[in-house]
């Protein structure tokens, strides 16, 4: 494996006879040092000439090879070489004109023909298909876990499965539980280091439910988490996981089937007034306000997307449809883009239905997790609430 690094800086030929050279030289030394550092071998040549890049790449090799290329913007353009201002432009006409009549008059027309041999397929043929976990779940039903943990374990079971298993952790593997992988897989594990500031917030849902070829799963216990590392490693494209840090209980048994693009119907009776779909510590807090609002003879339907996309909007539709379209969405996630508008995306074309929505209007700060949830409008409290306006609201409009 090769890669090309171009620098382009001020100076001609690399000659590290000429003072200006010289300055430059330890900046090309760098990019070596940078590359070697990741246990490539670090070559730097003259990137006009052809010689040097043949020769460089016919040498034999056992590992990456970094060519570090110095060359000079508009090399071989007079009017241009080395000039500031030309950068994605065109030439004039009576300057390009110019510049090839002086390119035709370099070319030297030689009869041999090259015939590049063709690569050499030494690698082994790999299959990524039908990557399984080897067990169900063992979690049972009132263990308590953080999903963030529970992807950790999930993690470093697939890969003592399969060696075709590979972590990379932005330095917050004592976070994301991929310490546990780690541990068991050191081989298999990359630490690219910190960029928290390049890290998501509340925005997340909404930055890969924009991507067209991404899935974004949302757990909500233990099993589902573990359910969702698996159906990930069998997704074709891009997979968000997004986890939580508090510690819910199980609410799923551990033979749960679940599928991409496929709802669960948490809590139901024969009588329900509104559909409640939550995701994550939101979904708990849902159950939680079933069982407050029984206490007022009020009951409510409660759904866990699994995957906020695809959405499974048949089962939202359908369910709504015995709430008479009533719904309230509930989301630890800011208004925009998550969970409330990919409902509303959902329901947009049926008659008699109305979305309520429960999220993040604010920065968040920090506190513990239940003061947040209250704060921002997205506990039980707010669920209940929420309810008896949407139904207060029905009844004022009969």
């Amino acid at each position: 494996m090769a890669c090309l690094i171009t620098v382009r800086q001020p100076g001609g030929h690399l000659d590290t006879s000429t003072s200006q050279q010289r300055a430059n030289l330890p900046l090309l030394q760098h990019h070596g040092r940078r590359c070697e550092a990741f246990g490539w071998h670090a070559v730097i040549v003259d990137g006009h000439s052809v010689e040097e890049l043949c020769k460089v790449l016919s040498q034999p090799r056992h590992q990456p090879l970094a060519i570090i290329a110095k060359t000079i913007k508009g090399k071989g353009i007079p009017a241009a070489e080395d000039k500031m201002g030309w950068h994605g432009k065109p030439l004039p006409k009576d300057m390009a004109e110019s510049v090839i009549k002086e390119l035709q008059s370099r070319i030297i027309s030689c009869n041999k023909r090259l015939y590049p041999a063709p690569p050499t397929e030494d690698a082994l043929p790999v299959s990524l298909r039908n990557i399984r976990m080897p067990s169900a779940p063992s979690y049972k039903p009132g263990d308590k876990i953080a999903t963030r943990k529970a992807y950790g374990m999930a993690l470093a079971k697939l890969g003592r499965y399969n060696e075709h298993v590979v972590a990379l952790d932005g330095d917050t593997k004592n976070s994301t539980f991929s310490e546990l992988f780690k541990n068991e897989h050191p081989n298999r594990y990359v630490e690219c280091y910190i960029a928290e500031q390049n890290m998501m917030g509340l925005e997340d849902l909404a930055m890969f439910r924009a991507i067209p070829t991404a899935t974004v799963f949302y757990p909500s216990d233990g099993i589902s988490t573990e359910k969702a590392v698996e159906l990930a490693a069998n997704t074709k494209g891009l997979c968000f996981i997004r986890t939580s840090r508090p510690e819910n209980n199980i609410i799923y048994n551990c033979n749960e089937d679940f599928h991409v693009g496929q709802a669960k119907v948490v809590y139901k009776t024969n009588d329900d007034h509104v559909t409640v779909v939550g995701a994550g510590v939101t979904l708990h807090e849902a159950l939680a306000a079933a069982e407050q609002l029984k206490k007022e003879r009020i009951n409510i339907r409660v759904i866990d997307p699994f995957t906020i996309k695809p959405l499974d909007s048949k089962t939202i539709i359908d369910n709504a449809r015995a709430t008479r379209g009533r719904i309230i969405t509930v989301e630890d996630h800011y208004y925009e883009g998550g969970l409330g508008e990919a409902v509303c995306s959902a329901v947009v074309n049926e008659t008699g239905f109305t979305v309520h929505r429960l999220a993040v209007s604010q920065v968040p700060r920090s506190g513990k997790p239940h003061e947040l949830l209250r704060i921002f409008g997205i506990d039980r409290d707010a669920i209940a609430q929420a309810v008896r306006k949407v139904l207060s609201s029905s009844a004022n409009a009969k």
